[in-house]
Parts: structure tokens; sequence; C-alpha cells
């Protein structure tokens, strides 16, 4: 197939609450959307979302790649991917932008829609600080059927032992917890962080030192009472298999924009099933669009809580038919193929090129 047009969107989606990470509070949610057509004016797209701070990449240097890729407008979508992957070390979020809308417009089989209906649950994160705000929004998530809470740590040490525990005290055994530093703590303050855990309830502590100090990941891993897991060092299979061998490290965290396109995230989450370890799909940081993805994976290969709810953030959608929440659970509809809405995409857009062959 030819792709004879491809567009690069940057956009702009404000969040209904601030999502606070240890390195940075995010208010809106700027993707870049690429979407590649053939020439009969079919579609496919793709979303990358470089989060500043969470890696090397940057949001120009991914819109910097993706114009290179655009620039190419005219090739065999084959050809294109393959390129694409070949090159997908120097920017892989971006990569993954181009890549998986490739997959979308070429009817990858993970992509197709579900011949039944098909829930899979989400975890849900826990942005309240007082105990009095922590109860409320416990029991209002709980109401809404969200049964694994994420909880995000790093800031203050003495502070979020002191969080946490007012937020197990008002889960009181009614759900998971997972625990999430974002890379934030030192050494020594991720193993006092951990020492101080009561396990009770919490599933998993995530990513508490920094991504390339797999050393001090280790050491706290070999302590903790509850398992580590690792997120932004899982970048490639070869990663999946280093943490493999980590005493105490029991999980790690996939999403697409790490791993390529839907085929190879999903080779990658076997492995790490293969290899003895409990696999965590999905973005946070993601709008609809690569949620649905991460959701369509994870109907073969995850029976966990996924972390693929970015698209509750935002107060707008990108479908035109929005993906269906219900009861703590994100709903594909037999049948249902995903169609972006060109009028919200309008609205947002803050950036745009566009590249015929």
């Amino acid at each position: 197939m030819i792709i004879s047009d491809i567009r690069l969107i940057r956009i702009s989606l404000p969040l209904i609450t601030p999502y606070r990470l240890s390195y940075r509070t995010v208010e809106a949610f700027e993707p870049l959307i690429v979407e590649v057509r053939d020439a009969d004016g079919h579609s496919g797209w793709g979303e990358g979302h470089v989060s500043p701070g969470s890696s090397a990449e940057t949001p120009s240097g991914a819109w910097a790649y993706c114009r290179g890729i655009a620039a190419a407008a005219g090739r065999d979508s084959t050809v294109m991917k393959s390129t694409i992957l070949e090159s997908r070390a120097s920017s892989p979020v971006a990569a993954s932008a181009c890549a998986s809308a490739i997959d979308m417009l070429d009817a990858e089989p993970l992509l197709r829609p579900p011949a039944r209906d098909t829930r899979l649950p989400l975890l849900s994160p826990v942005n309240a600080t007082t105990p009095e705000a922590i109860e409320t929004e416990i029991e209002a998530k709980l109401a809404d059927g969200f049964r694994t809470f994420k909880v995000k740590v790093g800031k203050s040490l003495d502070a979020d032992i002191a969080r946490l525990r007012v937020i197990q005290a008002a889960v009181a055994g009614r759900a998971t917890i997972r625990v999430d530093a974002n890379r934030a703590y030192t050494e020594d303050q991720a193993r006092r962080f951990a020492g101080a855990l009561n396990p009770e309830g919490i599933e998993l502590f995530e990513q508490p030192c920094a991504a390339e100090d797999w050393d001090a990941n280790a050491a706290v891993a070999a302590m903790s009472p509850v398992p580590v897991m690792l997120d932004e060092p899982i970048c490639t299979t070869a990663d999946i298999e280093r943490a493999a061998g980590i005493t105490g490290v029991g999980l790690c965290k996939l999403k697409l924009k790490r791993f390529g396109t839907p085929f190879l995230l999903k080779e990658a989450l076997d492995l790490t099933r293969a290899l003895g370890l409990t696999a965590v799909l999905g973005d946070g940081l993601g709008t609809e669009l690569s949620c649905w993805m991460e959701a369509c994976v994870a109907r073969t290969t995850i029976d966990n809580a996924g972390e693929f709810n970015g698209f509750l953030k935002p107060r707008t959608r990108l479908f035109a038919e929005p993906l269906e929440f219900a009861n703590g659970h994100v709903v594909l509809r037999a049948g249902f193929v995903p169609r972006i809405d060109e009028d919200v995409l309008a609205r947002h857009t803050i950036a745009e090129e566009r590249f015929v062959a």
C-alpha cells in the first residue's frame, strides 16, 4: 500500500484534574498525532506523547523525527515502517506514533474490532493530599468501580510515607495499591521508604531510583517487602531479560510508545510472562488513541489492572464515539472502530504540517 499523505499535528488537551508526577505536574496533555492516508482516502492514526523530564526525548526532537519520516510520503507502507523501526532508537516515542499509524492503516490484526464486548479493568490515580480529601476521593473511586489505585511518591520522604498510610487506611483492604516513585528517590531514600512500608494491600513499588541506575534499583528490590516494578528502563527485550535476573524485581511495565508497534508490544509482554515476571501495561499520559491501542493488545495478554487510563483525564475526547468506561473498566464494544473527531482536533491543534506525495 502506498502512503500518499502524512499529517503531523500537535494538540493540547487540558486535564480535568492536574496529574502530579514526582518530576512535574501535568496540566494538559500535548501529544503528537500522526495521520497517514492512502490514495483511496483511508486513514491510520498514531500518537506519541513525549513527557518532558521522563526521558532524553523531547517534543521538538519528536516533531523533527516525524518530519523526516513524513518527507518520504509516497513510499510503500511496509518499506516505510521498516525504515521507522530501524531508526526508532533516535526518537522512540515519535517512531511509535508513525509505525502504529501505519499499522492502523494496514489493518494490523491486533487492532481489528473485537467479535464480542470486552471489558478490561483500569487503575486510577489518587490525587488528594489531605486526609479528608483522600477519604472522599477513595470512596468516590470505589463507587466508580476501581479496585486498583496508584499512589505517586518521590517528593518528600516523610510526607510520602504519611500520605500512603492515610490512603491505606481509607482503602481498608477494598482495593490494591501500586506505589510509584517515578525514579525520584536516591538509593538511600528508597531503602528507607521501603523499610517503612506496611505491605498490606500494596501490590508493587514502581521505579524507586533513576532509570539508568540498575544497581540502586536492584538494592532496593532485594530488601523491599513488596515486589519492585521497573518502568522507564524497560524499552527492549534485552531490558526485560535483565530485569528477570534481579532478585526482588517481580514486574515490568510496558508501553506501546517504547516498543514501537502493537505486535512488538505483544511479543514483549509474552516474553515478560515467559521469564516469570508479571507484566503491567499502559501509559497514564496517553490520550484516547494510544489507550485504545494498548487496550486492544491487553485483550489477550493482560489479566491485571491496565494503566492505559489516560483517556479519562482530559476534558475532551478525541474519538467521535468516545471510548467507553463503565464500573472501573474500559469497554471495547463488538465491532468498535475508532474515528477521530476532526472538529475536536481542530479546536485543540497548536501546530500542524502536511506532507503529500
